[in-house]
């Protein structure tokens, strides 16, 4: 068929591409607005808004929100910054193992973490606090994880892994010849360190300490675990009861606009803070920053990290095993307390097992899939600007991570409660808010991949007649396909993680093992619980592996590294 009469079908599909994203996040936030704004007897007016910035039982679980946030933020800055200076910049030995580490803790969802530091540190029967007893003598537990300190240190154990990665990499793409040359003009380490070192992280170092502090913001599962029975609320666990019997859908819309606003306006900080330049490098390329070497201090180094990783990984995983292996899990351990009884129940007995993992399993696999197939083409015609709009495409496939996942969670039901499009009781359900939540991060992905790709290559393609398309297919998607699989694998675990918008969108036959979770704690079988929990790590360890060997084959970075 000659080229004038040869139909392009990428312009259409472009199009429909744009406004799909504008309905995925779109139509929730409108019927969030529109139950915000809606008050009793159906009046357009501000009195939801003002209850809930007026009334102590609002206000005080947003000052609780702010205290826990802030509390993240500057522990979990603390920890990481000097782990990340460890990692990057000097000769401690084992960095490699530290950084998988830190990557396990990533992955470990974090309501499964306070489960885990229930097992640890509950008053009364805390495995830490029985030990603390029988040596002691004492009555009073040592540590009380139901309560605000216990809950910001549980939080920050899971989130000082995104301070660890934004730290690793600013100090990663130092110049070394600028702490060189502060090193021939005399400068000790330590004044070199802090005349250029941290004033150039300082930036990252701020930056995840923000992201920090709207985690703890935005977590629903571990402030539903661990601050309900200690008598407190958080905004996420206030909003998910504001739809419990009765339901009071407005108030609850209203609640969570200001988290998506203080989210939106924080985000912008942080994004300034990392696009600022503190240096510039003439001539293009620089040496590789140079270790600095800790002597006798290399191995106090690695054991310092290892004491710190210990609270995200070693102690909750050897709860974990424990609680799964016994009867009561805080009682001694030993051959004769030894069982396979929960193993038994979870997975001959529990009806819900099989379900949930068949539910997780099919939303996580979709999801991943769907998702990378969209931030696929999206990034594609963003970075080739590819049509008109393309910065309207980005502001969309960027826009998500605005959204905290209760708030999402809460837009979805509000919008699919009602014809003319009734998905509450599917998984569509699900699959939407996974989509759109995981969306930003396999965008993000696949948009440097992309970067890394010259556009010639597609435009010698077209030149002998390809159309975009095919071009996209045949020449540009091989050349990224290590990002795509890293972008597949971070939905896949974002959608392992994910608590907070699922809690709100579950029905009894579309829970996933999260939702499973969760609702066993409230029963207290925690040998339940862990058997559940190690499932979870395990599909979740495996996938990671498998996509690690896939990227290897393909000549990409590890996605254990890349994250």
């Amino acid at each position: 068929m000659p080229a004038a009469f040869r139909f392009d079908l990428s312009r259409p599909l472009f199009a429909a591409l744009a406004l799909f994203l504008c309905a995925l996040i779109g139509l929730p936030l409108s019927w969030l607005f529109v139950h915000a704004f809606t008050e009793r007897g159906g009046a357009i007016g501000i009195g939801n808004f003002a209850t809930v910035l007026t009334d102590p039982d609002y206000l005080e679980p947003l000052l609780a929100t702010l205290a826990i946030a802030l509390s993240v933020g500057i522990l979990a800055a603390a920890v990481a910054a000097p782990i990340g200076w460890l990692v990057a910049r000097t000769d401690m030995p084992l960095p490699g193992m530290v950084r998988s580490l830190i990557m396990a803790s990533f992955v470990t969802p974090p309501f499964l973490g306070a489960i885990a530091w229930e097992i640890l540190a509950a008053p009364n029967s805390g495995i830490l606090n029985r030990i603390w007893r029988d040596w002691t003598g004492a009555e009073d537990p040592l540590f009380n994880i139901y309560s605000m300190p216990g809950l910001a240190f549980v939080i920050a154990c899971y989130t000082f892994p995104f301070v660890f990665v934004l730290v690793a990499n600013a100090l990663d793409r130092i110049p070394a010849e600028l702490e060189d040359a502060s090193s021939i003009l005399g400068g000790r380490a330590f004044d070199t360190a802090r005349r250029i070192t941290i004033p150039l992280v300082l930036p990252a170092i701020l930056a995840g300490a923000l992201v920090a502090f709207l985690q703890a913001m935005t977590l629903f599962g571990s402030p539903a675990i661990l601050a309900m029975p200690a008598g407190f609320h958080t905004m996420t666990t206030k909003i998910w009861s504001l739809f419990q019997y009765p339901p009071k859908p407005g108030l609850a819309a209203a609640a969570a606009v200001p988290l998506l606003l203080v989210t939106i306006v924080l985000l912008q900080v942080q994004r300034r803070l990392l696009g600022r330049r503190g240096y510039a490098v003439v001539g293009g390329k620089y040496g590789r920053p140079r270790r600095i070497a800790l002597g006798a201090w290399r191995w106090a180094a690695l054991a310092a990290c290892l004491l710190v990783l210990m609270l995200p990984v070693f102690l909750p995983y050897a709860a974990l095993f424990k609680a799964a292996f016994t009867r009561v899990p805080s009682e001694p351990i030993s051959l004769a307390r030894l069982t396979l009884h929960n193993f038994n129940f979870v997975f001959f007995e529990f009806s819900q097992t099989h379900q949930a993992l068949r539910n997780t399993l099919v939303l996580g696999a979709a999801s991943a899939t769907i998702g990378a197939a969209l931030a696929f083409i999206i990034a594609y015609l963003t970075t080739r600007q590819a049509i008109a709009g393309h910065r309207i495409l980005n502001f969309l496939a960027t826009a998500p991570i605005a959204i905290p996942g209760i708030v999402l969670g809460v837009g979805l039901f509000l919008s699919y409660t009602r014809p003319p499009l009734v998905l509450y009781g599917t998984l569509w359900i699900l699959l939407l808010a996974y989509l759109t939540i995981e969306l930003p991060a396999a965008y993000q992905q696949l948009q440097s991949a992309f970067r890394a790709v010259h556009p010639e290559l597609e435009e010698a393609s077209r030149i002998l007649g390809a159309t975009r398309l095919r071009a996209l297919r045949d020449v540009t998607a091989p050349l990224v396909r290590s990002g795509l699989i890293a972008a597949w694998c971070f939905v896949f675990i974002g959608v392992m993680r994910e608590l907070s918008a699922a809690i709100m969108l579950f029905t009894a036959n579309t829970k996933p093992i999260s939702v499973v979770i969760y609702d066993l704690n409230e029963s207290g079988d925690l040998g339940a619980i862990s058997v559940l929990g190690l499932a979870m790590l395990l599909i979740t360890f495996a996938i990671v592996l498998l996509v690690n060997r896939l990227q290897g084959s393909a000549g990409g970075q590890p996605a254990a590294a890349a994250g």
